[in-house]
């Protein structure tokens, strides 16, 4: 059976040569090509790859972003084949840290020229790829429960009516589902507490770039920050965000601790968090993402009062962490994209 290979790689001229060199092999088939990783995981969904062969820089999500989610939740070969990963260079270091099997260093100039002359080696890199055991190459962090960091909520304990908060989680696909959903609310939209699986260096400047073009403020979010309405919060690559509430107010914590559903922040903490301080005076929303981050905590925050929402198949670019929350019984509305800010709106 043919070797079932993904290509993704925002260069037409590279997707091209690959696609030329490739399609001669009759082991290899080229089962899709992407411009970037969104993309890719649309098609990743409806058929896995046995081989993806990543570029780093792409637009909408970078491939060390999407080599680290593939790695942790369905670890598969990955053959980083790059301008930016030179030998010895950090992005190289830091691609083979994630889980890369192996790394090509594309020139500048003479592109066409080197992928020619290098096929006979990418050929041999993908056959090898192609029979290794990628989760013995990168171990993917033991899943931790969100009791690590905060005990269960107390369901039977009615929440004092304060105002109403929402909690939004997303991952894959979530920058542009959020630029989407809080574009579109008014200045007098309720506090939020947002948690977008992201690296730690980059969601400073996503919330700023977001507060640029939104009508509410959008901040990354800091340790005893309050929760206001107008604002929404970007929980911090690299720590976990919580919500507690003081008197009738809500207060965000940022704290550091394990992975917890293997993501540090976590929107099972989130969620967690939110379900015991605000029960039904909070909103939950689920968004596009891979894996079951959430899941659980929307459970929790729905058997506390809190009505809860799950993006639909149809406008998500991975359909994984909504569709574990419908399966964990947490959900109360399934919604399409559209939806979300109208919803968040009419509160």
């Amino acid at each position: 059976m043919a070797i079932q290979v993904m290509i993704v790689d925002d260069s037409a001229l590279v997707r091209q040569v690959l696609l030329e060199l490739l399609d001669k092999q009759g082991d290899v088939e080229i089962m899709g090509i992407a411009a970037d990783p969104l993309f890719a995981m649309q098609k990743m969904q409806r058929q896995w790859p046995d081989v993806v062969i990543l570029d780093i820089e792409m637009p909408r999500m970078d491939g060390l972003t999407f080599l680290r989610q593939i790695q942790t939740e369905r670890p598969t070969p990955v053959i980083i084949c790059s301008a930016h990963t030179g030998i010895g260079s950090v992005t190289a270091l830091k691609a083979l840290e994630a889980g890369a099997f192996a790394i090509f260093a594309k020139p500048n100039l003479g592109l066409r020229d080197y992928l020619v002359d290098s096929s006979s080696d990418l050929l041999a890199t993908i056959r090898a790829a192609s029979i290794s055991k990628p989760q013995l190459l990168s171990l993917p962090a033991p899943k931790l429960l969100p009791d690590v960091i905060l005990s269960p909520p107390d369901s039977s304990r009615a929440a004092p009516v304060t105002q109403r908060i929402v909690a939004i989680g997303c991952s894959t696909g979530g920058t542009q589902a959020l630029e989407f959903i809080l574009q579109a609310l008014p200045a007098s939209a309720p506090g939020i507490a947002v948690v977008q699986h992201m690296p730690e260096a980059f969601t400073n400047g996503f919330a700023q770039r977001l507060n640029s073009i939104c009508k509410i403020h959008v901040v990354e979010a800091k340790n005893g920050d309050r929760m206001i309405p107008g604002c929404a919060w970007i929980a911090p690559g690299g720590k976990h965000m919580l919500v507690h509430r003081i008197g009738s107010e809500y207060q965000i914590e940022i704290m550091d601790g394990p992975l917890v559903s293997r993501h540090r922040p976590s929107v099972d903490i989130l969620f967690r968090s939110v379900a015991a301080c605000a029960g039904k005076n909070a909103v939950g929303f689920l968004l596009t993402g891979m894996g079951d981050d959430g899941a659980r905590g929307m459970k929790e925050m729905h058997d506390c009062g809190a009505t809860t929402y799950a993006q639909d198949e149809e406008t998500c670019v991975v359909y994984g962490m909504p569709k574990e929350a419908v399966k964990h019984g947490g959900v109360d509305h399934v919604i399409p994209l559209w939806n979300v800010a109208k919803t968040i709106s009419a509160l």
